[in-house]
């Protein structure tokens, strides 16, 4: 009898910090080719969809409070008010009414 090779190439193993914990292990492709996660910059109001910016109510130097109305974006024929997270100073805003944005698109900077 004759043994059969594995035609599949045998994974580098690797290292795995969790919580201080160091792992051996085998990753994936998909694993290592992942988007790695960064905090939020909560000075930073980013789009969670795409759109187009129908009316802005901030403009820069503009003192807001939480909760308070900076933009409306309009997304698959509905009208969503963005409400600022934190109190604040608007340092810039990078949108004017009529653009289209994209996910993940900047609208306003706090300082």
């Amino acid at each position: 009898m004759s043994e059969k090779k594995s035609k599949t190439p045998k994974k580098e193993v690797s290292f795995l910090n969790i919580d201080g914990t160091q792992y051996k292990t085998r990753l994936t492709g998909k694993f290592e080719n992942r988007t790695v996660w960064d905090k939020p910059d909560d000075k930073k109001l980013l789009s969670f969809i795409p759109g187009t910016i129908i009316k802005v109510f901030v403009e820069k130097g503009q003192k807001v409070k939480k909760g308070e109305k900076v933009v409306i974006l309009e997304a698959m024929k509905m009208q969503n008010k963005i409400l600022i997270s934190r109190d604040g100073v608007i340092k810039q805003v990078y949108v004017k009414e009529g653009q289209t944005l994209p996910k993940g698109g900047l609208i306003l900077e706090l300082k």
